[in-house]
């Protein structure tokens, strides 16, 4: 019989897996390198890296394969069964023992007696891996030739996200970014090269791992003393994906983020204001009006939370999505008591068909704003209006129109504002 030598290649994600990233922000696809110099190719994977794998995107690339077999092997406790492990005494001293089985930790001491112990009671004469007791899964590719590759994969143990930061003053306003890079799992990274995607991209799978707790923080700043940050860098746009990448690798621990400055965008516009959107009523109301920003900046934004500070105090939170360059962002932070608005509502005059129902009504909507603020603020209004045909002070303006008011009301003052509204559904 000809004997066939086959070569396995175990590519075992211990301590830290060296591996290129490309981040999404609810998944990403792991790459890391591989090399075949028979005709097969296994590779181990410990249950660290199957928590948060998407089933069904095991691949490899480059390295063309003709069958591949998953199957789950023991764990690295199992492989010390026959072998001499210590139990702990109750007086602190060691027995040494024969780990028998591993799945229920049955050992037998020197009297060759049988008993199972609690593992936290073993003491071993090397390192153990984390998650000792877990059963790793192991790929078995068969391949026509042998080669380099790359095995791929994606994962929702790694994400990322954005964070702003808007700082507001009298003088004006800058805005920054953070980029969190999170690990949810118990694998750690060593990550050689990484890029960031910010978009709509949705994959198949299950849902995103539950968010981490804040505890298990690292930042760029603390990870180690001797950790040099990468720098962020822009790489354009694939098909409606902001993409970018880091420019130096970087150690991702488990169970970590990793937080890095990312953009500090310029402003182009930005404004406060007092400010109501709602629904045309005949009714008369009253109310406050709410805390509203108003801002564009010179790049594109990915979406992510904002945090909003006033004279360096934090005023609000909102989050913003994907947004172009030069694309106005308008967000509100709540009501602003110190600004109130009343409005009345005055039938002008309505037309009647053939059958006595009134098609068409011409009504005055005037609000005034009161501000008991010792600086002058800017009022605006948009109050959008369902009809067939709408006309706003003489100006058509077709179905479902807004009509919009600014008025600025002085310091401790009043302001009062009027549109002239027809509705005509005949």
């Amino acid at each position: 019989m000809k004997s066939i030598v086959t070569l396995a290649l175990a590519a075992t994600l211990g301590a830290a897996s060296a591996a290129d990233l490309r981040i999404y922000p609810s998944f990403s696809e792991v790459r890391e390198p591989v090399q075949a110099t028979g005709p097969t190719l296994t590779v181990t994977l410990p249950e660290a890296a199957w928590a948060g794998l998407i089933p069904g995107t095991l691949d490899l690339d480059g390295l063309t394969f003709s069958g591949a077999v998953q199957r789950q092997g023991a764990g690295w406790l199992a492989s010390l069964e026959g072998k001499t492990v210590y139990v702990k005494r109750d007086d602190g001293t060691a027995e040494p023992v024969t780990l028998i089985r591993a799945r229920d930790l049955l050992v037998r001491d020197a009297q060759g007696r049988y008993r199972t112990v609690r593992f936290e009671d073993l003491i071993f004469d090397v390192l153990p891996p984390p998650n000792p007791q877990a059963p790793t899964q192991t790929l078995t590719f068969t391949l026509p030739q042998p080669g380099t590759g790359t095995l791929t994969y994606l994962t929702r143990a790694v994400t990322w996200a954005p964070r702003y930061t808007l700082k507001a003053s009298t003088g004006g306003a800058q805005l920054s970014a953070l980029a969190d890079i999170r690990n949810m799992s118990d694998l750690a990274y060593d990550v050689k090269g990484t890029e960031l995607y910010a978009g709509d991209v949705d994959v198949q799978g299950g849902p995103p791992p539950a968010p981490m707790m804040m505890e298990s923080r690292a930042t760029a700043g603390n990870a180690s003393a001797d950790f040099a940050a990468p720098k962020i860098n822009s790489l354009g746009e694939l098909r409606g994906l902001y993409r970018y990448a880091l420019s130096t690798p970087f150690a991702l621990p488990a169970n970590s983020t990793v937080t890095l400055p990312f953009l500090t965008p310029k402003l182009t516009l930005f404004e406060r204001y007092a400010g109501l959107n709602t629904y045309f009523t005949p009714q008369n109301t009253d109310g406050t009006l709410s805390r509203f920003y108003r801002l564009k900046a010179d790049q594109r934004l990915p979406g992510g939370s904002m945090t909003v500070r006033e004279e360096g105090r934090i005023v609000g939170q909102t989050s913003i999505s994907e947004t172009p360059k030069g694309e106005e962002i308008e967000f509100s932070l709540g009501n602003d008591p110190d600004v109130r608005y009343t409005r009345t509502v005055q039938t002008v005059g309505s037309e009647k068909n053939a059958q006595g129902n009134v098609v068409k009504t011409t009504y005055k909507v005037t609000y005034t704003f009161e501000s008991s603020k010792d600086r002058p603020v800017r009022a605006e209004v948009t109050e959008r209006v369902g009809g067939r045909r709408i006309t706003i002070d003489g100006t058509a303006k077709g179905q479902n129109a807004a009509a919009e008011l600014r008025v600025d009301v002085p310091a401790n003052g009043k302001a009062t504002k009027s549109f002239t509204l027809v509705v005509d559904n005949s």
